[in-house]
């Protein structure tokens, strides 16, 4: 069933309806005490998202109510900058806000800095933050950049401010990425995490913690200090104000493994008979209010698939393998017409894939294909992701991907990949006919990477349907290894603008690559 929420652009609208003008001083570069008491503070920084070659959504958060106000630059000077008048701040969205930025120039670095200005004194404003990023390019000679993995504040491991933090997004940043593919799992609603928690060898890991993190997420409040928790990490902001992001979003911003229509509950931590949907739906309001993400307007499902396009070079198709899905089960059955994805999605993935002139198309997906993740409940042997651990022909949820392989190989459809995280390791499978019990689909790669920061888990089974061969994988042998220990990975992929080849590079947190493969533009299969 699809699931509905206040769309929070109508609730700005009428915030800014009721507002004044707003006047500025235009020379804000020498304008005097920005952070005098009482003027509103933008504590939890600034992020970009969805950053296209001629626009881009500035995201910031108040403290109190206050005007958003975004001015732009072509040099961190701001002289002649562009300014933007975005929304009221107010209580209605958790005193965040996005303001979406258009008629950039593509190929460029944007520098912007975004006020915050009292309501009822609009010359009182707040100290400037400032962020940046690149648009993309419509000339393909500059090639692509980009990052992805997922996996953060995961099992209880939080901010530990003695290995440095979120230390992995340090790493990622000095590789200058043009954005970041976070592919789920931003939050981890239904953990908790304590002051510390102990280590193999006897020591201690030490959490920063929050009170939203002392209990499981259940109001709106809740899921909203969950996403205010990892912005409680310097590593993050930095990141935040230099590389855009392209969001995803899976289970864990709910609940482990959840799926629509499910209810749960027998008094501790959850009330007994609560309904997922509705919790889902308070968790989709607060990642819309934390993210500057585009949805699609007007729909009652708040839609989070969509395309991200970057110029000539590349397409990212992000799917959203959670909103749509059938029940975990066994997952054995022999027709399955609503699979992983809906009817909906598929055939609007199938339409975008045929449509995009783009050359790489990449496919990120939240859930792994071939890699067999396991939900089981009350004995049974029901099933989280696509595969089951039947090497047979397809059944259940693979049916759906069997029918998606099948209209890329028929379309011709060439430079597919497919990226994801949640398993927590890092691993590159390529599949194959020749190696499948389904055969009518061209050679593929699945790339694997995360978590950010989260327990590392032993690599996951893998299951024959589909002919995969992991050629690559790093996990450790023990559960639930804490980021201390290492284990957490992050991907990388690098197009050339010449060329077209794309590269994926496999890394570990503090960058050391692990796996590299380089793949040939123009072919359906590799």
């Amino acid at each position: 069933m699809p699931l509905s929420f206040p769309d929070r652009r109508s609730v700005l609208r009428g915030s800014l309806a009721a507002s004044a003008a707003l006047t500025l001083p235009t020379a804000l570069g020498a304008a005097p005490a920005f952070a005098l008491s009482g003027r509103p503070r933008a504590d939890w920084g600034v992020q970009a998202g969805d950053v296209t070659a001629d626009s881009g959504l500035v995201w910031v958060r108040s403290d109190r109510p206050a005007r958003m106000i975004v001015e732009t630059s072509a040099t961190e000077s701001f002289r002649n900058p562009r300014r933007w008048r975005g929304p009221l701040l107010g209580a209605d969205s958790d005193f965040t806000g996005t303001t979406r930025l258009h008629g950039l120039p593509s190929g460029e670095q944007i520098h912007y800095r975004v006020l915050l200005a009292d309501p009822d004194d609009p010359r009182r404003t707040g100290e400037p933050v400032t962020g940046t990023f690149r648009t993309a390019s419509a000339r393909r000679r500059q090639g692509v950049k980009f990052l992805w993995s997922g996996d953060l504040a995961g099992q209880g491991w939080g901010i530990n401010e003695s290995i440095g933090g979120y230390r992995i997004f340090d790493a990622m940043a000095k590789l200058d990425p043009d954005f970041f593919l976070c592919s789920g799992d931003n939050i981890y609603a239904d953990g908790v995490i304590t002051a510390t928690q102990a280590l193999p060898d006897g020591s201690l890991y030490r959490n920063v913690t929050s009170e939203a993190k002392s209990h499981v997420a259940v109001t709106l409040d809740d899921f909203r200090g969950n996403f205010r928790y990892n912005l409680l990490d310097e590593a993050l902001r930095r990141f935040n104000a230099q590389v855009p992001n392209v969001i995803q979003w899976d289970d864990h911003e709910v609940r482990n493994n959840w799926y629509p229509g499910e209810v749960i509950g027998t008094g501790t931590p959850y009330p007994a008979g609560t309904r997922l949907d509705d919790m889902a739906v308070r968790s989709r309001r607060a990642f819309s209010e934390y993210f500057p993400i585009s949805t699609i307007s007007g729909r009652p499902d708040g839609r989070i698939y969509r395309v991200h396009h970057h110029g000539p070079l590349l397409d990212v198709i992000v799917l959203d393998m959670r909103t749509y899905r059938n029940a975990n089960s066994p997952d054995d059955q022999t027709t399955d017409p609503q699979g992983i994805l809906g009817a909906e999605q598929l055939e609007w993935l199938k339409r975008e894939l045929s449509r995009s002139r783009a050359v790489w198309k990449v496919i990120a997906a939240d859930m792994p294909i071939g890699l067999v993740v396991p939900d089981p409940v009350e004995g049974k042997a029901n099933f989280e992701a696509v595969a089951q651990g039947d090497p047979g022909a397809p059944l259940g949820r693979e049916l759906q991907i069997a029918e998606l392989l099948r209209y890329i190989k028929h379309r011709k459809i060439t430079g597919t990949v497919w990226l994801t995280a949640d398993v927590h390791h890092t691993s590159a499978q390529h599949y194959d006919p020749s190696r499948a019990a389904f055969k009518d689909f061209a050679p593929f790669w699945e790339f694997v990477s995360g978590p950010l920061n989260a327990g590392a888990f032993p690599a996951s089974a893998l299951d024959g349907t589909f002919g995969p061969d992991r050629v690559f994988v790093k996990a450790p042998t023990a559960s639930n290894v804490s980021p201390a220990e290492g284990y957490q990975f992050f991907g990388e992929v690098d197009i050339d603008g010449h060329s077209g080849e794309l590269t994926v590079r496999l890394r570990e947190y503090d960058g050391t690559v692990l796996f590299t493969r380089t793949l040939q533009p123009g072919r359906v299969g590799q």
